[in-house]
């Protein structure tokens, strides 16, 4: 149960629906709970109290906004008025104390925000508690170190101004802000809204900033400080240097710096004693690390640009030798290359790539969106029910194909059929919406046409098995997509139907639309016929349907040379009841009555021993 002075990390009181969509997508990874964290109902949680500030509220966030850019003034102003005192003195410092002011507001305004407990991962706004964190933790001393105007207490206390470097380097204090533009920059990292290459870019550039001009300030300082100017660096070449303007200063200063750090080093300032060249020793190993840092973070977000560019090249050479190796056709090789060349064109769009870690609710969604109107446009899915089109949604693949390849080929085995999004095909002008491989499915025969495309296609794919399993349970859907076939299948012209091989053999299937088709039986098969028997659709009233198996049979003696492709490849057909029926379907396919059946290597054969594509001879 949790106590009065918790609350859930993902609940603000008051706040709208699309408030608090918000602020779940602002939710940073520190505030998730770990797994197996018990965390109670949303009833049992306390609101937040009234002067209790939310750590996700967009107020607050805009707050800390704010104060990026004032930790931006102070990270430019703490190491200039170190180096040039005149600047300490001047108009800087009442910008700086008013600088101070905002951050001693929001010192104040710490000890009332919330925060999460990182043992039970729930929002503890208990105020005594708040403070209490605040004030025992490092930052609190810190931010108070790096508030205090020491300048101006200083001089209401002595009534004199101060000359002393002891609050120039009080000041460098308040470089402790920097933190800030650090959680700014990871928090920008990880949103969406912005790119992340220019965000890092940003990163870099303003470290690289911050360093030059950290060690422009601290080597002028360096040199004002010695008690002999023209013994160092700048004195070199301006002896009156100190009675100079401040930004004649800074402006040799950042030259130095910025010559040293590109290591260019043209020699013109050069080190003049011993405490310049201790210090140059120092900058010039930190300028290794952070130009290491600099290009190997640059080097990063460049090649994270260009290896996608890279694999594709490397997956086209990979082809081109293998086509060569292999002596592939001309025209078969540009049908690989332009494939490929497509799919790394449409990467992002494939729904296995970009949906695979994403919940099977969310993708069924999308899916749903995506291409539901789709298939209920398909005449084979015409007036099914939602059932139906839910269960096949859920389960389609999208795919591209280029122009000029084919996507089924001519007595390939079904394995799927394929609904058109888009684009157009060599098949009496397919289009959108428009199914093919359905008759080979269907059939469960290898496909009687080849489907090339024409233009830049789209389509979708549904399984052969899984339109099957599907299907059998449902009964009242088959019987419609039986219609809806049988429809089709009239309605096709005759050069189509004299294409389909085994469309004489399967009369029965075109009379059931008219000889009760209502009926329970003859929903279940193509048709009595003794002649018919091996082909059926999928079965629509019994989840104990057994499918047939599916055999090839040739038409002479397993020892005699095949003379013809047709008899090297044989027949398909599904297994009758019989020997009899068997032997009946041998004869109308190869028109001689035989009164043998053997396997491949002799031996006699038993109907129930066979299996899913065995090899029979009939002589």
């Amino acid at each position: 149960m949790a106590s009065k002075h918790h609350v859930n990390f993902m609940y603000k009181s008051g706040g709208s629906n699309d408030n608090e969509i918000n602020v779940i997508t602002s939710v940073s990874s520190s505030l998730l709970p770990a797994f197996g964290t018990v965390v109670g109902d949303q009833e049992e949680y306390s609101l937040l109290g009234k002067y209790i500030v939310a750590p996700y509220d967009r107020r607050y966030r805009w707050w800390q906004t704010f104060l990026v850019v004032l930790v931006i003034y102070s990270a430019w102003s703490s190491p200039f008025e170190l180096a040039f005192k005149k600047a300490s003195t001047g108009v800087l410092l009442y910008i700086d104390l008013v600088v101070d002011v905002f951050f001693a507001i929001d010192i104040f305004l710490t000890f009332f925000v919330a925060y999460v407990d990182k043992s039970t991962y729930l929002l503890i706004h208990d105020h005594k508690k708040i403070s209490m964190r605040y004030i025992t933790h490092l930052w609190f001393p810190l931010d108070v170190a790096s508030t205090l105007p020491f300048q101006h207490i200083y001089q209401s206390f002595s009534g004199k101004k101060h000359t002393s470097n002891v609050f120039g380097f009080l000041n460098l204090l308040r470089l402790w802000r920097l933190r800030r533009v650090s959680e700014l920059f990871s928090r920008l990292e990880k949103d969406i809204r912005f790119s992340y290459f220019w965000t890092r870019f940003c990163k870099l550039i303003s470290v690289t900033v911050l360093a030059v001009h950290s060690a422009a300030c601290f080597y002028y300082w360096l040199a004002f400080q010695h008690k002999t100017p023209s013994e160092t660096w700048i004195g070199h070449h301006l002896g009156d240097f100190k009675e100079k303007g401040i930004w004649v200063g800074y402006t040799y200063s950042m030259y130095w710096s910025i010559v040293t750090l590109t290591t260019v080093g043209y020699g013109d300032l050069y080190s003049k004693n011993t405490g310049e060249k201790t210090f140059n020793i120092f900058y010039m190993l930190f300028n290794m690390g952070l130009t290491a840092y600099i290009i190997g973070n640059m080097t990063n977000l460049i090649v994270h640009g260009a290896v996608r560019t890279s694999i594709m090249r490397d997956a086209f050479n990979e082809l081109l030798q293998y086509a060569s190796k292999n002596r592939l056709p001309e025209g078969l090789k540009e049908q690989m290359l332009t494939h490929m060349q497509l799919k790394y064109k449409t990467a992002e769009l494939q729904q296995e790539e970009v949906l695979q870690d994403l919940p099977k609710a969310i993708r069924s969604s999308i899916a749903q969106h995506l291409f539901r109107n789709t298939l209920e446009d398909t005449y084979l899915f015409r007036n099914v029910s939602e059932e139906l089109i839910g269960q096949m949604v859920s389960e389609i693949k999208a795919e591209y194909f280029p122009p000029n390849v084919e996507i089924i080929l001519q007595n390939e085995m079904p394995t799927d059929f394929y609904i058109v999004a888009c684009g157009t095909l060599f098949l009496t002008n397919l289009g959108a919406s428009d199914v093919f491989g359905e008759i080979g499915v269907i059939f469960n025969e290898p496909q009687p046409f080849t489907v090339r495309t024409r233009s830049l296609c789209q389509v979708i794919r549904i399984s052969h098995p899984y339109f099957k399993q599907t299907l059998q349970p449902l009964n009242r859907d088959g019987k419609t997509i039986l219609a809806n076939f049988v429809k089709h299948l009239e309605g096709l012209n005759k050069d189509m139907q004299d294409e389909i091989p085994s469309l004489s053999d399967m009369q029965d299937l075109m009379n059931i639309k008219h000889s009760g088709l209502q009926d329970h039986e003859e929903a279940s098969h193509f048709g009595h016929s003794e002649h018919t028997k091996e082909t059926h659709i999928y079965p629509t009233t019994s989840s104990n349907y057994t499918f047939p198996l599916r055999l090839i049979i040739h038409g002479h003696h397993p020892d005699k040379e095949a003379l013809t492709e047709s008899e090297r490849t044989g027949k398909l057909i599904h297994l009758p009841e019989s020997m009899q029926d068997l032997l009946s379907l041998a004869e109308k396919k190869f028109g001689k009555r035989g009164n043998a059946v053997v396997m491949a290597d002799g031996s006699k054969v038993d109907l129930c021993a066979l299996r899913e594509n065995d090899k029979l001879f009939i002589f």
